[in-house]
């Protein structure tokens, strides 16, 4: 498996989550969190508190449909794992969510802006298991 190196991509995509993030901190005074967003919708926590995450939700599933209407392509996506590897993944990501008390998102951008001690420690923690996740994959594994 090869890795694709987009530096202008990844610089794009990386100032429109952290525009998106400041633009909800500045108007509702929430913190971007993709799984926190996520379980809002599945159980929300107040009045009104369903309508922005649904909208935000919808915003970063229809993403591949902005892009298909500026560039007339959709965006290439190769995926080499099958589904039950998605779902195992799925469920340990969110044993991890819920015993880190957040995800990427909420930490790694969020908590990591606010200087929050836990928010870097998180995200370290997540950077050092991607880390051997890729080792054992790629060189132990031979994926």
């Amino acid at each position: 498996m090869e890795t694709v190196f987009t530096p202008w991509q990844s610089l794009a995509g990386g100032v429109l989550i952290g525009t998106a993030a400041v633009f909800l901190m500045l108007t509702l005074g929430r913190i971007m969190g993709a799984t926190g967003i996520l379980s809002g919708v599945i159980w929300p926590g107040g009045p009104g508190d369903r309508g922005w995450r649904a909208a935000l939700l919808a915003g970063m599933v229809t993403g591949p449909l902005v892009v298909f209407a500026a560039t007339g392509r959709m965006p290439e996506i190769e995926v080499p794992a099958a589904t039950p590897v998605f779902v195992v993944g799925g469920i340990i990501v969110g044993i991890g969510v819920s015993y880190g008390s957040g995800c990427t998102s909420g930490h790694g951008v969020c908590g990591m802006a606010r200087l929050s001690k836990r928010s870097i420690l998180a995200t370290v923690t997540f950077m050092i298991a991607t880390a051997a996740t890729v080792y054992l994959r790629r060189h132990v594994m031979g994926g």
